[in-house]
């Protein structure tokens, strides 16, 4: 492919703005840096065609640059429309990246950009909430022969990968790169919790300090949220269907309540779950005037957009990516968003050196499935992988570790010590 001629992109004169904020998020990647040194000496995908479907921002094109310095032909589309940033993919397509990507494209159109991505015939790909493994198995089947693995990034996207291996649907092996060590408490947690809370910040300029926030969902994203919320002085709620989680969340300092009761006390309401109708109609009719809503989900179907509509008297936008519902009582709720995930929608995603650390193990775990022999399913990342990347991120920070001696060794590995 001509990266210039065969990409479906917003503006190519972008590209000077997109390429300075790439320069921006790699000089903050010293992860990536060093193992763009060593894939540009040992050049593990070389000669292969590698499919990207991510939020395409700065920190993701320098994901790309690193598997193309590695030795790819690369191709990219997004996996949200709203967190697309058009500079940064011209900025992408500038150094040689093959892309099919606008922000705000419509249904139609995203999904024409998956079929293009398919077009290019990858032979392993990079997938964040499932979309383009599922559009592979839907309505590409002949080309899974093609496939020699892939890698996912997402909660959601472990989710369906999960389902499709129950039912026998996954016919590829692809390595669960978010249940790695490394991902979900550091990605997950921090990453998540303070791009959410930049992303709401930055979209409503409303102190969070004195307000109670609602958060539905206490896995690790929401564990990220509700522990910024706390420390921006908000009262945090959690909401949830696990008992365990949400025993832990009361044990953590934080109220537990169903969604409904929860919906008359708060004044931010964050969903963060990876399922749908978290937010309906019943907590729609007792919110308070003046709700904002978010989500922090991969989907957009967390807080339910249809019930809004039919509950809404009038629809309107009254700030950038803040739609105000005014209620039949004059009350008025505000989704940001549209209902997608707000921290890159809204904002920037997370920050880069939590995505660093995100990246390479995406790397490293494309290397592992390209160069190893796995059968179809979803692997763990080998823990040797995780515990690398870990070093380099205390490395990079000016922080070493002890190691254990053969006797600690020993004496761990002995029932009879």
């Amino acid at each position: 492919m001509n990266p210039v001629h065969d990409s479906e992109i917003r503006d190519i004169t972008l590209a000077a703005e997109g390429r300075r904020k790439m320069d921006w998020a790699f000089a903050h990647m010293p992860l990536l840096a060093k193992l763009r040194e060593e894939f540009q000496r040992e050049r593990p995908f070389a000669g292969k065609r590698v499919a990207i479907c991510l939020h395409l921002e700065a920190k993701t094109a320098n994901l790309a640059l690193l598997v193309q310095a590695g030795g790819a032909e690369v191709a990219v589309a997004a996996s949200n429309p709203l967190s697309t940033q058009d500079d940064v993919v011209a900025g992408l397509v500038d150094a040689g990246v093959t892309a099919f990507a606008w922000r705000g494209a419509t249904e139609e159109e995203y999904h024409r950009h998956l079929g293009r991505l398919l077009d290019f015939h990858p032979e392993a790909i990079i997938d964040d909430g499932g979309d383009l493994i599922t559009a592979l198995h839907r309505d590409r089947p002949d080309q899974l022969r093609e496939i020699r693995g892939g890698c996912e990034e997402t909660t959601t996207g472990i989710l369906r990968l999960r389902a499709m291996e129950a039912e026998g649907a996954l016919k590829v092996p692809m390595m669960a790169v978010n249940d790695a060590y490394c991902k979900y408490l550091f990605d997950n947690r921090y990453g998540t919790g303070q791009s959410v809370w930049d992303g709401i910040m930055r979209t409503t300029n409303l102190l969070v300090a004195g307000k109670t926030v609602v958060v539905v969902g206490y896995g690790w994203c929401g564990k990220g949220v509700a522990m910024r919320a706390k420390g921006l002085g908000a009262r945090v709620i959690v909401c949830e269907v696990d008992p365990i989680r949400a025993l832990e969340a009361v044990m953590d300092g934080f109220s537990v309540m169903p969604v409904v009761e929860a919906a008359r006390e708060g004044d931010f309401f964050v969903t963060v779950t990876g399922n749908r109708d978290c937010i309906t109609r019943p907590a729609f009719e007792v919110m308070k005037d003046g709700a904002v809503l978010a989500n922090a989900g991969h989907f957009d179907v967390e807080i339910s957009k249809p019930d809004l509509r039919e509950l809404a008297v009038s629809v309107r936008e009254v700030r950038h990516n803040i739609e105000e519902y005014r209620m039949p009582d004059g009350r008025r709720l505000y989704l940001l968003a549209q209902g997608r995930l707000v921290n890159l929608a809204s904002g920037d995603g997370h920050p880069v050196e939590v995505m660093d650390m995100t990246f390479a193990l995406q790397a490293l775990a494309l290397r592992a499935v390209v160069e190893g022999d796995f059968p179809p399913g979803v692997h763990p990342l080998p823990r040797e992988l995780d515990e690398r990347v870990a070093r380099m991120r205390l490395s990079a920070w000016g922080f070493s570790v002890d190691e254990l001696t053969p006797g600690q060794r020993a004496y761990l590995a002995s029932w009879q010590a």
